[in-house]
Order: structure tokens, then C-alpha cells, then sequence
């Protein structure tokens, strides 16, 4: 690891500052310096990272500093502001829609929606299934009392008088009552 100079060593810290990934700073390096850095080399100047812990303390008040900078400023960057943003969007949508461009408006406007907070949903509305459920669940519960006792609900069966030639005969009848209790 070549020892690098104090300049090369403040680029790297206040890139990573910036939320740049090691490879990033690696490029940067190489095209700003002409000096190649490896990706482990520019980890040891990051003391969020296990890598940068004995990191020098002037470093870490650097990263740190320029950090809480980088994070103030982001306010200030237009692009950055929800309120622009949207104007921006609706800017393009109004012209879109000049153009008649149905679709890129379309476009324009979901994005616009879920810049406000996820307000476009595109979400398919189930209809309520509970009545339907609570008759399947009552059928259930029938057919399972039925297999329990199946003759249970079943009407009682009627009498029925055969071979009894003359109705007026009480000892045929109560034999033929007697027979049908029988069976």
C-alpha cells in the first residue's frame, strides 16, 4: 500500500463523506490524481466502517464535518425538494398532454402521485367473502352432524295398514299394527 499524500487522503475522506462507494473514489482518484488506489486502501479512510477505525482523528473530524455539510446542503440542491419536484412533474405532464402523448402523461402523473406519498395504488378491491364463508361453514357443519347420526332429522315413517281385508275386523288390525311395529 503506497503511502498516499495529504491531498489524496482528504479527496478520499470527503468523497466517502458523500456517501461515494469505495469504487467510486477509486475512479475519482485515478482521474483526478493519476494514482491507483485499491478498494480496500479508500475503506481504511471511512471510520463508519471496521476497515477505518484507527483512522487518524484529523480524518475523522474531516468525514464527519464534511458529512453534516453534505447533509445541509442537500436542502438547498432543487432536485432535492419534494415542492420542485412536483412542479417540475407538472410542467412535463402539461406538455405531454399538448402533445397529446396520452401515455408518457400517464406516466407523469403515477410518478407524481407516489412523489406525494405513495397515493397511486393500483390495488384490486376484493369483494367481502363473509357471507360466503359463513354459509360454507354452516353446510360444513350440517354434513358433519349428518354423518354423526344420519337418521337423525329424518321424518318417522308412516303407518301403512296392508292385508287387512275388512277394516271393521279390530283383532286384524292390531295384528297388522303389530306387524308393522316389527319391522
Amino acid at each position: 500500500m503506497a503511502a498516499l499524500k495529504n491531498e489524496v487522503k482528504s479527496f478520499i475522506v470527503q468523497a466517502l463523506a458523500c456517501f461515494d462507494t469505495p469504487s467510486q473514489v477509486v475512479e475519482a482518484v485515478k482521474n483526478e490524481y493519476g494514482v491507483v488506489v485499491s478498494r480496500q486502501q479508500v475503506e481504511t479512510h471511512d471510520p463508519t466502517k471496521v476497515a477505518g477505525k484507527g483512522l487518524a482523528v484529523k480524518w475523522v473530524t474531516l468525514f464527519h464535518d464534511t458529512r453534516k455539510r453534505f447533509r445541509e446542503e442537500t436542502a438547498e440542491i432543487p432536485i432535492a425538494n419534494r415542492a420542485y419536484r412536483l412542479r417540475t412533474l407538472g410542467r412535463m405532464a402539461e406538455k405531454a398532454e399538448s402533445m397529446r402523448n396520452m401515455a408518457l402523461t400517464a406516466q407523469l402523473l403515477e410518478q407524481a402521485a407516489k412523489e406525494v406519498g405513495d397515493l397511486y395504488v393500483n390495488r384490486r378491491v376484493e369483494p367481502d367473502r363473509s357471507l360466503d364463508d359463513e354459509i360454507k361453514r354452516l353446510n360444513i357443519q350440517k354434513l358433519q352432524r349428518e354423518l354423526e347420526d344420519p337418521n337423525k332429522g329424518l321424518p318417522e315413517p308412516k303407518q301403512v295398514i296392508i292385508g287387512v281385508e275388512d277394516a271393521s275386523d279390530p283383532e286384524a288390525e292390531q295384528a297388522a299394527v303389530r306387524v308393522h311395529q316389527a319391522s
